[in-house]
């Protein structure tokens, strides 16, 4: 199968050796974000506003993927403090609805640019 690198500037530009999203046939794997603004590249301060960008920016990368979050069937949040897991449920409800994609939570000691959430997923296309 060939691989089809997806790219938009409605979500951060990659900045190192990766792209926003590479399709594979039907499945679309979308890199990490955090909460870095798209136009300015700037992280937004405080974890309410990096938590709901990193989801603006997933989504934006899903749409150009041709998708929509509803599409997600993976997400793995990285959170430099457990502490804040209840806030990233409470904004993802705002992005996902049941049936809910699986997911993974994961603490860890920092993140690039010293953001406070980083998120991956994957998406399946057609069904």
């Amino acid at each position: 199968m060939s691989r089809t690198i997806v790219s938009t500037t409605d979500a951060p530009a990659a900045i190192g050796t990766y792209s926003q999203a590479v399709r594979v046939g039907d499945t679309v794997y979308l890199s990490g974000q955090i909460g870095l603004e798209p136009a300015s590249m700037n992280l937004l301060e405080g974890i309410d506003a990096q938590i709901v960008r990193v989801f603006d920016n997933l989504k934006a990368v899903a749409e150009a993927s041709g998708g929509a979050l509803a599409d997600v069937v993976k997400v793995n949040v990285y959170l430099t403090d457990l502490a804040h897991f209840a806030k990233v449920n409470e904004v993802m409800k705002s992005y996902f609805v049941e049936p809910f994609p699986a997911r993974a939570a994961v603490g860890v000691a920092s993140l690039p640019r010293n953001a406070l959430v980083e998120a991956d997923a994957v998406m399946v296309l057609g069904g």
